[in-house]
């Protein structure tokens, strides 16, 4: 373990950035429990500490001209766990009992990854920039949010000559997330308005999904154990998986294989195992889920080297706005009419806002935000968070390949 000077690169090694990642989640944790702003917006803690750590670093950089630079392939194995960990918890029966509304949502949400990455391009031409830094700044970013960005980064990097393809796609989803938590209830209280709806307040309030939990279960070695063995298995298979499909000619990111490896797995082994203790939605795996996608935003953000930014900020900014306001228009004329003009209509664009723009999390803040003053939406916070978590990065991967390949 060490880390090494490099002309005026500071190379700090992969366990070092680890433990360094930890830290700077814990930073976030400490100031989203201090800041307000940070709390009512929903940053996440490891955005707040990964964005510190990275202006930190862009500090040293203006003041004694040294980069500093993390090995993350700690990091990498993080983004297959999180993903694997999705495919785990999926299931296609709950799909199913969703009804048109959740048909219809899907459909509108594949619609609008294609729709993101055709404005995300055509607007990067418009103001002379590479169509890599449209897709990025598209679905990549937006709807994939900071891990398919990260995802996606390097490949986008080495094929389209784009070095800063990374910070690119961190800075874009980090942004995308403050805009879908500032656009969410504006548009609620539109469409409220306009409309004159509002929901049931006798109602109990339904925030999320029901977390299937037994009043036994624990979290202890031998369950924490018992995920892993089922990720490593499922990573396992997930990795000859993506051999096969790269031997057939399509290139996607291994998380990909591994997701849908994992949704195979859980959709079909307790069936036929019913007593083998299969560790989908159980506390032991969202512990797993949990430290996995937290740590892996830690150190991507941490590590992201703003200095290769300056001159795209102006860019980067054009193109988010174009984002954000064609995110309203969608919401406002196709989604909200389509969805039944109604209130869980309303809150379902609350939380289109917040997914398109930012993350399945945010979703959620923004519809509870809504629910908590005109009612509850009980079927909104199941349907949502089934297409967020289910179809869309398996979609996103696809689309993404196939504009890559124009």
């Amino acid at each position: 373990m060490e880390a090494v000077t490099q002309g005026n690169i500071f190379v700090i090694e992969d366990f070092i950035a680890m433990t360094i990642g930890i830290l700077v989640y814990f930073i976030g944790r400490d100031l989203n429990s201090r800041i307000d702003f940070l709390r009512t917006y929903n940053i996440p803690e490891p955005v707040t500490g990964g964005v510190l750590a990275s202006l930190v670093s862009l500090g040293i950089f203006l003041v004694f001209d040294l980069q500093i630079q993390y090995e993350l392939e700690t990091r990498d194995t993080l983004l297959i766990f999180f993903f694997t960990a999705i495919g785990l918890n999926a299931r296609i029966s709950d799909l199913l009992n969703g009804g048109k509304a959740l048909i219809t949502l899907l459909g509108l949400t594949l619609g609008y990854i294609v729709l993101q990455d055709v404005i995300g391009v055509l607007m990067a031409r418009l103001i002379g920039q590479p169509d890599a830094m449209g897709i990025l700044t598209g679905s990549a970013a937006l709807i994939g949010g900071h891990g398919t960005a990260i995802a996606w980064a390097p490949e986008i990097a080495e094929r389209f000559n784009l070095p800063n393809a990374m910070e690119i796609g961190v800075a874009a989803a980090t942004l995308g997330l403050v805009m879908a938590s500032l656009l969410g209830g504006p548009i609620a209280k539109i469409l409220l308005s306009r409309y004159n709806l509002s929901g049931d307040m006798e109602r109990r309030p339904v925030v999320g999904l029901p977390v299937e939990t037994r009043d036994e279960e624990q979290i202890n070695h031998i369950s924490l154990m018992r995920v892993i063995l089922t990720l490593h298995i499922s990573i396992i298979l997930g990795f000859i998986l993506n051999e096969v499909i790269a031997a057939m000619g399509l290139k996607l990111p291994l998380f990909v294989a591994c997701l849908l490896v994992a949704i195979v797995l859980s959709n079909s082994v307790p069936r036929f195992f019913p007593n083998i203790g299969w560790p989908a939605r159980t506390r032991a795996l969202a512990v797993v889920s949990d430290f996995s996608l937290g740590l892996f935003i830690a150190m991507s953000l941490m590590g992201m080297q703003l200095w290769s930014l300056v001159d795209l900020a102006g860019p980067l900014l054009i193109l988010l706005a174009t984002q954000a306001f064609a995110t309203i228009v969608f919401i406002l004329f196709v989604l909200f009419p389509l969805m039944g003009r109604d209130y869980m209509a309303v809150v379902l664009s609350a939380g289109f806002a917040g997914f398109s723009l930012g993350a399945t999390p945010t979703a959620i803040a923004n519809m509870t935000a809504v629910t908590k003053s005109h009612g509850p939406a009980p079927v909104a916070f199941i349907i949502l968070p089934l297409v967020g978590a289910f179809f869309v990065d398996i979609t996103n991967a696809f689309v993404i390949q196939f504009f890559l390949t124009l």
